[in-house]
């Protein structure tokens, strides 16, 4: 397929960006018609899938409802961490956290979710206009008009692209990405266990969806491939693939997406840093018997895609 010309606009600005090792200006000071032209965005490597879709969060959460929110719920990261790498993993999570709070309709939660998004988003060098939106996000927050505060978090999100496509920090971005999709399959294998719903479970086996951030990994810096946690992450997606690529019809069974949960929560146990806040014990009825050890449920959930088209 032919690709449209370049306007002179837009050559104009790839030329600039492209030549400038330090661009002084922020992402609001670029029209956002250049930052959303196609051809801006493919220069840095920039496109619907390089940020979590929020719209795509929230509309793949609403199937999976109820969500087990306090069940999911998780202590915020006390300080960024130091390593990039990690940092921008993290930002994703935090995402995905801000979507699932306003999708459970958690007003209390939103302020310590916002504070630390916005101190590593700041950290990442996407924080520029984060600070508004936060602000914004707590005055609707206050008011319940959760509609318009999901729209506040899409643009939230979009400024945190648009300030990726300043830095041109693609690896950067796909971890953020990353990030945030882990959350919410996290999310999802949860809310497909409370109880156990074939309907839920079936929005879980996209493998192609695995495929395209395992590929995004094999794309990174080779320093960046070499960082342990993103080598634990990768063997976590490799396994998660496997088991999510079923025959046609067949569906993940209970079990299945236990393990799923349990492997998934293990990788966002280790980006966070943190636990859930409630372990759930249980045997056979609810039961501790004495001298046996309890089993605790894990879930897990997306903070990107749960389902979704994947680049060709």
């Amino acid at each position: 397929m032919r690709r449209s010309p370049l306007s002179f606009c837009t050559l104009s600005t790839i030329l600039l960006l492209a030549l400038c090792p330090v661009w002084p200006l922020s992402a609001q000071d670029i029209p956002d018609e250049l930052l959303e032209d196609e051809h801006v965005r493919e220069e840095f490597g920039v496109n619907k899938f390089t940020t979590p879709s929020i719209k795509k969060i929230f509309a793949d959460l609403q199937k999976l409802r109820p969500l087990p929110y306090d069940e999911l719920k998780r202590v915020m990261p006390e300080q960024p961490p130091k390593d990039r790498t990690h940092l921008a993993i993290t930002v994703g999570l935090l995402l995905a956290d801000g979507f699932f709070a306003v999708e459970a309709e958690q007003f209390f939660d939103l302020e310590p979710v916002g504070r630390s998004l916005l101190q590593h988003a700041s950290n990442l060098g996407s924080g520029t206009r984060i600070s508004s939106h936060m602000k914004s996000m707590l005055e609707k927050g206050a008011l319940s008009d959760w509609d318009e505060l999901k729209n506040e978090l899409s643009r939230t999100q979009k400024d945190v692209e648009k300030e990726m496509v300043l830095i041109r920090d693609v690896d950067a971005a796909n971890l953020v990405s990353l990030g945030g999709w882990l959350r919410a399959f996290e999310i999802g294998t949860a809310a497909s266990l409370v109880p156990y719903d074939p309907a839920k479970a079936s929005t879980l086996a996209r493998p192609e969806i695995i495929e395209y951030f395992v590929l995004n990994l094999e794309t990174l810096e080779p320093r960046i491939k070499e960082n342990e946690l993103v080598k634990e992450i990768q063997a976590g997606l490799l396994e998660i693939q496997k088991r999510t690529t079923l025959p046609e019809q067949e569906i993940l069974s209970e079990a299945e997406v236990q393990e799923l949960r349990i492997l998934v929560e293990g990788l966002v146990d280790k980006a966070y840093g943190s636990a859930r806040l409630i372990e759930i014990t249980k045997t056979g009825q609810g039961k501790t018997d004495p001298g046996e050890a309890p089993t605790t449920t894990k879930p897990a959930a997306t903070g990107g895609v749960i389902s979704g088209e994947v680049p060709e």
